[in-house]
């Protein structure tokens, strides 16, 4: 089921089914449909929005590793988030000397930062006797190179991606929609991901808000209009320009300009925008095109008016005599305008004009009738291209008549250039809306969530009943507080709802150990172990569970009990093989103090539950999508759902080597003493620390050699070993650094210093959910302890 939260469950008998709006996750529901996900790159817009402002080639001043002071010009190669890879100049096409650094923490300059600042210029020592004339060489080199921008090297702007140059409260200068010579300045009042939410300067009625996506060419930087000789006029639509008076215009666009001269746009937002083409159409021309006003058909439109070379105006076609013109300007790249005969030879119906007499349009006929001619062919180069797009491939979409509102969308039709979608999850059904493929109102799946932004989606039907009769449960708490255990990530746990149900027993108890499941370090061990749990005396039914790791998906069919009275023990048998709290979930709610006390005891209370081995499955945690009985075979990975873009994710320095002989924990505290069978508190406190100073140990050689990477500014001195650090001394410590915002993470996994040491770059990934450019500045944190740790205390 694609539902993580079941709000009415069914009953056998008396029970009532609605459409009700539930949670939904799009890799849940493309996996139980079938269905599939319009390919990323189809969205050519969304692509360009998650590139780095710094682009490959870009030319900058940094400083040079073998020489104090020095410095010298380095090419970027490529960029990951805020990770830059970099080759100093004079080495070629020789990779070896290729370095990472972060642009936060990096001292980076721009092209000309050391003339200007009497700093030196010069070449890393390894390759200072490749040229006899260095001045030469960089003449050379950075003719006809661009320079990373200053802004984004220093300041608030540092790091920052093109998107996110754009704050709340910028302004820039938005081409009317009806004279394209005239504009007007705009404020920005929301950023989603590059779609703006934009108010015009002098105008405070967010009923006129307009929502654009930051690459429109409507947009262009504070000045544009007056740098090109084009007016400056408040907007003509909507009786805009009633609003106020002429002064009142006036004073509105100085206080703007003004407060927006303080802190500029970076002209790096606008790098990507297209260049406008010249168009062929001549006044008096008809086509056909997507109805601006009411995009759900296609209809006969005129070119009433040619401004120049680059926009036209065009008329959609109203033979009554009270109609009121319906005016859109268009380039020659717009979307949706189309020759004659496109719907004809596509099978697609063509709306006739309004006042046409005759039932059959037919467009011989009507331009005959009107003394008009059929713009040419010449007139649209791109009238098949798709991009990729088919039929039933879903997306996010935004609601042409609520164009704040996002939905999710199915395509239904793709004709040409034009996608049929149908809007799921609205109030008022209406019909399919026409987009066009290079449409900046389409995203991939996936994109709402990263940008944080509600979705429509599709409404669930559910089942509702009275909780009575002897299958029905009251609900299960899932208490946070109490102790997770080795296999379930306190963290996920924290994020679970704090009840489920009430509702028939089987069905409350498969959501709530799916949750679990999906709240597991590894799942499929998760799966595996729940397989042991039954008793014969037990009224069961079968269900099967699935769960996903690392891209593979893991089925397992497990009994669970049907009758409410045997829910409790149920539950305290899951506990139990989680090795878990009796408590963490169940029908008692835990709220200031566990029953079991399980705050205050040690991290392996409850390994007493698995003093002998057990057998397992046959295949365990590799079977995959099918019984776990059944052979296992490989299954096809599916694609990601929308990710940001990485343009490269193999990072020198953080490589280890572990030994064979060192358990394989997921470096918690507590997975850490699972993994060791221990007679007494004592003796076990004293083989955990053995066994970390060994691993430690092992490592050491393959970390002294990291250490001559550090700058001396950037080694660590410890007061204390941190091998006695608590778990309280570790999150100080990473509080103290720049990856703070991380601390929670570690204090809700009980990480102590014995923990800390053993994390590595894969393991910081998998088990704290960090994407790659905060799990390296993590690393790099971890790497000056232990690098301090070799120095003033392995010995």
């Amino acid at each position: 089921m694609y539902v993580l939260r079941i709000l009415s469950l069914v009953l056998d008998e008396c029970m009532d089914c609605v459409e009700e709006e539930v949670d939904f996750n799009w890799e849940e529901y493309l996996e139980e449909t079938g269905a599939t996900a319009a390919p990323h790159t189809s969205f050519r817009h969304v692509e360009l929005s998650l590139q780095s402002s710094f682009q490959p080639g870009m030319k900058l001043e940094v400083a040079n590793k073998g020489s104090l002071d020095t410095y010298w010009v380095a090419t970027i190669i490529t960029t990951c988030g805020q990770l830059l890879l970099l080759r100093y100049c004079g080495y070629g096409d020789d990779r070896k000397a290729d370095f990472w650094c972060d642009v936060m923490t990096a001292e980076l300059h721009p092209v000309g930062w050391c003339a200007q600042n009497n700093k030196t210029l010069q070449p890393p020592e390894a390759i200072k006797e490749k040229y006899s004339d260095w001045t030469e060489f960089l003449i050379k080199e950075l003719t006809g190179s661009r320079t990373a921008p200053a802004n984004l090297l220093e300041g608030p702007l540092r790091g920052k991606n093109t998107v996110d140059l754009i704050v709340v409260g910028c302004i820039l200068e938005v081409r009317d929609a009806f004279e394209p010579s005239v504009y007007w300045a705009a404020r920005v009042q929301c950023n989603v991901g590059g779609r703006l939410c934009l108010s015009y300067v002098g105008v405070n009625d967010s009923a006129y808000d307009m929502w654009m996506f930051y690459l429109d060419t409507r947009l262009r930087p504070l000045g544009w209009a007056k740098e090109n000789n084009l007016s400056l006029k408040p907007p003509t639509g909507e009786n805009l320009c009633d609003l106020r008076s002429s002064s009142e215009w006036t004073e509105a666009l100085d206080e703007a300009t003004t407060e927006a001269l303080k802190s500029p746009l970076p002209l790096e937002v606008f790098k990507d925008h297209a260049d406008l083409s010249t168009h062929s159409f001549r006044a008096g021309m008809k086509l056909e095109m997507v109805s601006p006003s009411e995009p759900f058909h296609i209809c006969p439109v005129s070119v009433t008016k040619v401004y120049n070379e680059y926009y036209f105006q065009i008329t959609v076609d109203d033979l009554t005599a009270e109609a009121t013109p319906t005016h859109v300007v268009c380039h020659a790249d717009s979307p949706g305008i189309l020759p004659v005969q496109w719907c004809l030879k596509n099978g697609v119906g063509l709306e006739r004009p309004q006042g046409f007499e005759s039932q059959d349009f037919d467009w011989a006929d009507y331009l005959k009738h009107t003394g008009a001619e059929a713009a040419p062919d010449v007139c649209f180069p791109n009238a098949s291209q798709s991009r990729g797009f088919c039929k039933d491939m879903w997306l996010e979409a935004v609601n042409p008549l609520q164009p704040s509102e996002l939905c999710v969308a199915r395509i239904t039709q793709v004709k040409g250039r034009l996608l049929w979608l149908r809007l799921e999850g609205l109030t008022k059904p209406q019909p399919d809306c026409i987009v066009d493929v290079e449409s900046m109102s389409i995203f991939p799946v996936g994109w709402c969530e990263a940008n944080a932004y509600p979705l429509t989606h599709l409404l669930k039907t559910v089942c509702k009943c009275l909780v009575n009769g002897k299958y029905c449960c009251s609900q299960l708490f899932i208490n946070h507080r109490c102790f997770s255990g080795p296999y379930l990530n306190k963290g996920r746990i924290a994020e679970l709802p704090k009840a489920v149900g009430p509702g028939k027993c089987a069905v409350v108890l498969k959501e709530i150990l799916t949750m679990l499941i999906n709240s597991a370090y590894k799942p499929g061990r998760v799966l595996r172990e729940l397989q042991m749990v039954e008793d014969p005396q037990w009224n069961c039914q079968e269900e099967t569970l699935k769960a996903k790791y690392k891209g593979k998906s893991y089925r397992s069919t497990m009994r669970i009990v049907r009758t409410g009275d045997q829910v409790s023990e149920f539950c305290r048998r899951v506990c139990e093989r989680l090795q878990c709290c009796p408590n963490l979930f169940g029908p008692t709610i835990v709220s200031d103090k566990c029953p079991e006390n399980c705050f205050s005891q040690t991290k392996t209370k409850y390994t007493y539950y698995k003093k002998r081995k057990v057998g397992r499955p046959s295949l365990g945690e590799n079977a995959q999508d099918g019984d776990m009985s059944k052979p296992a075979r490989r299954r096809k990975k599916r694609k990601a759902i929308f990710v940001q873009k990485k343009r490269r994710t193999s990072i020198v320095g953080y490589h280890t080597t572990e030994s064979p002989q060192v358990c394989q924990t997921k470096n918690t505290h507590s997975e850490i003493f699972t993994c060791i069978s221990l007679a007494t508190p004592e003796s076990k406190q004293m083989q955990a620390h053995i066994r970390v100073h060994k691993y430690i140990c092992f490592q050491r050689q393959i970390f002294c050699m990291c250490t001559e990477n550090f700058e001396e500014e950037d080694r660590l001195v410890l007061e204390t070993n941190p091998l006695e650090w608590s778990v309280s001394d570790v999150v100080d410590f990473i509080t103290s650094t720049d990856c703070a915002s991380l601390a929670k993470i570690f204090q809700e996994q009980d990480i102590d210093g014995q923990a800390l040491l053993l994390l590595t770059l894969p393991t910081v990934q998998e088990c704290m959910d960090l994407k790659l450019g905060p799990a390296i500045k993590l690393c790099h944190q971890i790497e000056r302890v232990k690098v301090a740790f070799y120095s003033q205390f392995a010995n």
